[in-house]
């Protein structure tokens, strides 16, 4: 990962110091904003990578970083470090367009982890073919395959296998899944979601009740795995 560039937006600056000093000493280029005002100057001026984002910042808040970020167009992924543990705050950060949350105190080997995880996936989702485990999902002929041997999948499974590939490694509300797979459709609710997200492990999985690839959050919505 080294070159690729990491913008961290905290206002607690002996947090900010030592989360730059570990993503230095692995070979981020790292950026830093002590309030949120700074921070989303230079996340529209740099466009990292990736975006270390705490939600509680002077002058602007993360959650205004997060709407005004997706708004612009950017789609650098974006993790949020929070003290709030309450799910209403979670779901409102990633609702606004944020990937995934840390809480703190958090373990610094964790978030390299996860942010190395982020940025090594954004790198191959864009291709036609998509494999995870035995599967390979071919974006072009809309076709699911494992071992060669086709899996038959409703257009709506399917839409929503590509959008969970996509989005691999993501804590995903199921309002986020909702408006991405099914639209706005007033018919449609997020009981939807979890109906299609049951019929598509019963394809996928080896055991519905232990999945592998596509894990719930608890209280959050869904995260699709790519071992």
């Amino acid at each position: 990962m080294a070159g690729e560039t990491v913008l961290i937006i905290e206002d607690d600056p002996a947090l900010l110091r030592g989360v730059k000093d570990n993503f230095e000493s692995v070979g981020y280029i790292v950026h830093a904003a002590a309030d949120g005002e700074k921070g989303l100057n230079d996340a529209l001026r740099i466009r990292p990578d990736l975006i270390l984002l705490d939600l509680m910042l002077p002058k602007v808040n993360g959650y205004e970083i997060c709407r005004a970020l997706r708004d612009n167009g950017q789609e650098m992924p974006i993790i949020m470090l929070t003290a709030k543990s309450q799910e209403s705050d979670i779901v409102l950060g990633l609702n606004l367009g944020a990937d995934d949350y840390v809480t703190k105190p958090f373990s610094i080997k964790e978030l390299l982890a996860r942010s190395h995880a982020f940025l090594r996936r954004r790198g191959t989702t864009k291709s036609a073919i998509r494999r995870f485990g035995d599967f390979e999902l071919d974006l072009d002929s809309r076709k699911l395959r494992r071992k060669n041997v086709e899996i038959e999948l409703t257009p709506k499974e399917f839409e929503l296998l590509a959008f969970l590939t996509e989005q691999a490694g993501k804590a995903l509300t199921r309002e986020r899944i909702l408006n991405a797979v099914w639209g706005h459709d007033v018919f449609v609710t997020s009981r939807s979601v979890d109906r299609c997200i049951n019929t598509l492990r019963g394809k996928i999985e080896r055991s519905a009740a232990y999945p592998v690839f596509i894990k719930t959050v608890r209280e959050i919505g869904y995260r699709f795995e790519m071992p």
